[in-house]
């Protein structure tokens, strides 16, 4: 999680004890057998039919050429930079990467720019852990954390639990949502960026934007590694801690930029997610994650065919394509009944792509509870 700059280092916690404890305690909720279920219905995009390719999992039948184009056109959605005619960048953005290559070979490796899980979640974390959970003393516990007692209260209530009356109390919430779905819940809730509201206009606009990829690239990523080899909880991380290093280099932006020239060329968005992806790996290892999760993350910089990738870097990458398509169509940048955009994808990907589109964006996150709560 992030801290403005100007606050200091993050209160030094037990982090290498909280997250191993957070990795070995998540696992457990990821290792059910039971077949996912059907996403909730809310406003969605059609996905037409069409002719689908039946061979297995991530192929090469989606070309590299069909990436780039929709990793360019989220950049210029997510900077807002569509009217840019310039390729290359400028001398603003030279010094941003700049200074971003410093924080990224410094002793620290900015994994010291983001903050750590708050101090109330390792304790929801060792309560969950026991399988008859004290409800009473799991909302007393929740009830300490402003943000954990609103995000407990919106998911009872989205449609994908479909309360019969509302509910606003914290122990009816926690038994509609039972064990596996808070299980869920609170590790979303633990790496999700807290967004200073004293922080820079790029950080403010751009981070919640990001975050939102990042959650549905998780769901995607969940979905899809679904009777694959990889073990869904890597392939959940890896979509859902993918970002944060382009989060953390946001507050870079704000430090840096002179504001006198644009942001957001292509060849500056491409060399900023390749230091993102830096970045990420640097915290990923201070947060111990596995070491699945990070070859993932790093072989999406790899310019590798899909077959050679690593069981969870094949899902990674098809769970973040995912992810962007479906989030440009819903902002209009993209025509999702266009059957060139579906063109390689498998019966697997269309339908996690349909899954994606018929879940509400604000319920990303809790069409995965719910799917898993079931």
């Amino acid at each position: 999680m992030m801290h403005d700059g100007n606050t200091g280092a993050a209160p030094a916690v037990q982090h290498d004890n909280f997250s191993t404890a957070m990795i070995d305690w998540i696992r457990r909720l990821f290792s059910d057998s039971g077949k996912q279920a059907a996403a909730p219905q809310a406003a969605a995009i059609a996905v037409p039919a069409v002719k689908k390719r039946t061979v297995r999992f991530a192929a090469d039948d989606v070309t590299s050429m069909q990436r780039y184009q929709v990793d360019f056109m989220f950049s210029s959605w997510l900077f807002e930079s569509e009217d840019q005619t310039e390729i290359f960048t400028n001398r603003n953005e030279d010094t941003i990467l700049a200074a971003l290559q410093e924080v990224v070979n410094s002793k620290d490796s900015g994994a010291h720019m983001v903050h750590r899980m708050p101090g109330v979640i390792p304790q929801l974390l060792q309560s969950l852990r026991n399988p008859e959970f004290d409800g009473v003393d799991l909302a007393r516990r929740i009830s300490h954390d402003v943000v954990l007692v609103a995000e407990v209260l919106r998911l009872a209530n989205s449609v994908a639990f479909r309360p019969g009356t509302p509910i606003d109390g914290i122990d009816h919430a926690i038994l509609v949502l039972g064990q596996n779905g808070l299980r869920q819940l609170i590790s979303g809730v633990a790496f999700r960026p807290i967004i200073n509201l004293n922080s820079g206009a790029f950080t403010k606009n751009l981070a919640p934007r990001l975050w939102a990829q990042s959650e549905q690239c998780a769901f995607a990523c969940n979905m899809l590694a679904q009777d694959e080899s990889a073990d869904p909880l890597d392939a959940f991380l890896a979509g859902l801690v993918q970002n944060v290093g382009l989060t953390v280099s946001l507050r870079i932006i704000d430090k840096i930029s002179d504001l006198r020239q644009p942001i957001g060329s292509p060849t500056f968005c491409n060399e900023l997610a390749t230091q993102g992806r830096i970045l990420t790996g640097n915290i990923g290892r201070e947060w111990h994650f596995p070491d699945a999760v990070m070859t993932a993350i790093r072989e999406q910089e790899a310019d590798e065919k899909l077959a050679r990738l690593s069981p969870v870097g094949k899902i990674l990458w098809m769970g973040d394509y995912l992810s962007k398509i479906d989030i440009l169509a819903r902002r209009g940048r993209l025509d999702i009944e266009d059957p060139r955009v579906l063109e390689g994808l498998s019966d697997k990907e269309i339908d996690c792509l349909r899954k994606l589109a018929e879940v509400d964006e604000r319920d990303w996150l809790s069409a995965a509870v719910a799917a898993k709560s079931r």
